[in-house]
């Protein structure tokens, strides 16, 4: 009697062997979401808003410095430099409005449920309610200032000689078109 190759078993397999390879892709999609409360803990845990106030008056600055490299090199009569005062209140107090908690809290809850899960909101808060992650929160402005420290020595030497460079370019008497 003639026994015909298991061909069900052999075509059953990459099937299967699909199949779960499929299923492992989706698996972390269906994690279970974070509730609103879960990221507010995180959030209220990792100082969110309080991080966000901080960074307004450094962007308020930036803002300043820009106004100010514009209008640097343009006389301005006196109504013209209060023209331009105004339109940086007024730029100033939107940006504070559209950065504000109130405004920013919801973008944050949705961005956070995009992205991680359940387990991973309440691993990250459980990290920052601990004096670990308190810790980490308190010492980051300082680590940050020290950092961009590092990077300004770190930068001036470059700096300096790419404007060597430069000047040596602008001083070049032309070539001629020979």
């Amino acid at each position: 009697m003639y026994r015909y190759p298991n061909t069900r078993r052999s075509l059953l397999t990459p099937l299967l062997l699909s199949g779960c390879l499929l299923l492992a892709g989706i698996a972390p999609a269906l994690a279970a979401p974070p509730s609103d409360g879960d990221i507010n803990r995180l959030l209220a845990a990792s100082r969110a808003q309080n991080m966000l106030d901080s960074m307004l008056p450094q962007m308020e600055a930036m803002q300043a410095q820009q106004f100010a490299q514009i209008t640097a090199n343009q006389s301005l009569s006196a109504e013209q430099k209060q023209q331009v005062q105004r339109i940086q209140q007024r730029t100033s107090q939107t940006m504070r409005e559209a950065l504000s908690w109130s405004q920013m809290r919801p973008m944050y809850v949705e961005l956070y449920k995009q992205t991680f899960t359940k387990e991973d909101v309440l691993a990250m808060a459980e990290f920052y309610e601990s004096s670990a992650g308190q810790s980490l929160l308190d010492k980051t402005p300082a680590l940050m200032q020290n950092l961009m420290g590092a990077i300004q020595q770190k930068m001036t030497p470059l700096l300096a000689n790419l404007q060597k460079d430069l000047d040596q370019i602008v001083n070049e008497p032309a070539a001629s078109g020979k």
